[in-house]
């Protein structure tokens, strides 16, 4: 039996019911997080929460709890669902209100969550992965974790079409990020990545595998890097809260490149996966 969440309680998830005014399905207006499960506990649950909060606040939608109580409902979904490893999504829709652009300030923001099982990409952590360099055509708040996300998806299905696993989206020659994850590349043993600003969204398995990186002495940059730099770099990989640290084996599009995963890279998914595993 799976349970969900539906704005005041825990459903049974064929029994859980989304309104027609809600409006999310109209605009897109709400936010969400992906929080991963490791052995039956949310990881980095507090760092999740931290950006929901921002978020929210980026869009002007009060949260309709305060945000300790949000964390124990998906801590207590985790239970319920009696999931060990995969995700909880969690979504904040502004509210319910008769299709209008004008939002009103009166609405009671709408909370769902459910979880899923996924397992850990191994054979993508140890084979890598293939990229397809494309323009980025998001708009400027790509820092707010917004669920309307359709030129993200246009990236992704742009990628797939073209036999590569995930999409890097750059804004002339700057690289900015993928379309479900944040891009590193290596260069003479130090890592740079894009700056957290509105261009891209600030990961946090991307500010964890930062935090790694310094704590063990690796050079890490918050450093926007362009597609020539690419094609130099030593070595490249994405990161996701699904994901973890997937080693980019070859670029095609915009640019072209090839790598093989590479002692920085391995370093870090070693940490990482201790670190996780705990």
């Amino acid at each position: 039996m799976e349970y969900v969440w539906l704005q005041d309680e825990f459903v049974k998830r064929e029994n859980a019911r989304i309104s027609f005014e809600d409006r999310g399905y109209y605009f897109g207006d709400g936010i969400y997080e992906v929080v991963r499960v490791y052995n039956g506990s949310p990881f980095l649950l507090t760092e999740h929460f931290e950006r929901f909060q921002r978020s929210a606040d980026e869009l002007d939608i009060p949260l309709p709890y305060p945000l300790p109580k949000i964390k124990d409902i998906v801590t207590e979904l985790v239970i319920k669902n009696k999931l060990e490893n995969g995700y909880v999504y969690v979504q904040m829709t502004r509210g319910l209100q008769e299709r209008e652009h004008l939002y009103t300030r009166d609405l009671t923001a709408i909370l769902t969550a459910f979880t899923k099982t996924v397992e850990i990409p191994f054979d993508k952590q140890q084979n890598g992965i293939s990229l397809l360099a494309l323009e980025d055509i998001r708009w400027l708040r790509c820092d707010i974790k917004t669920i309307n996300l359709l030129g993200n998806i246009m990236a992704k299905r742009k990628a797939e079409d073209n036999h590569c696993d995930e999409a890097l989206q750059h804004r002339d020659s700057t690289v900015t990020e993928g379309s479900s994850s944040n891009a590193f590349i290596v260069q003479n043993g130090t890592l740079y990545t894009h700056p957290a600003n509105h261009y891209i969204l600030n990961g946090i398995t991307r500010q964890f595998v930062l935090q790694l990186a310094r704590k063990i002495g690796i050079p890490a940059e918050e450093k926007a890097f362009t597609l020539d730099d690419l094609a130099l770099a030593d070595e490249m990989f994405m990161t996701g809260t699904t994901t973890e640290i997937l080693p980019v084996v070859s670029v095609k599009g915009s640019v072209q490149a090839t790598f093989k995963p590479g002692p920085v890279t391995r370093e870090l998914q070693k940490l990482f996966r201790e670190t996780a595993s705990r």
